[in-house]
């Protein structure tokens, strides 16, 4: 039986912060290993040029990033285990955080075939 969407109950917000800090996870210009096992620090956030930035290959709406700078959203990721947080310097993805099934991956991080 595959993990059930969202069993924190993150909220939209949440949910679409946690998507960008994994996929910023992924990505050696933006975060290095974390202190312990299976975590990742993040260290630096992407800036936006006008309505969206790029995360490797993938395009986000600047709309769906406004929980990187949200101190609550933060809050509640650390006190849900799956983040530490230093806001708004760095935070460090734990491997609950990096594990976590959003369900909504796809609709954050937009491919684009290049031809």
């Amino acid at each position: 039986m595959p993990p059930k969407k969202n069993p924190l109950g993150l909220n939209a917000l949440q949910l679409k912060t946690l998507v960008l800090l994994q996929a910023l996870a992924k990505l050696e210009d933006y975060s290095k290993p974390g202190e312990t096992e299976g975590e990742r620090t993040i260290t630096a956030l992407p800036h936006a040029h006008g309505d969206h930035f790029h995360l490797g290959e993938a395009t986000v709406r600047a709309s769906d990033a406004t929980g990187l700078n949200n101190q609550a959203v933060w809050t509640v990721l650390e006190r849900k285990g799956l983040a530490k947080t230093n806001f708004p310097q760095s935070a460090t993805i734990t491997a609950e955080g990096l594990a976590y099934e959003t369900g909504i991956a796809d609709e954050i991080l937009h491919h684009h075939a290049h031809h």
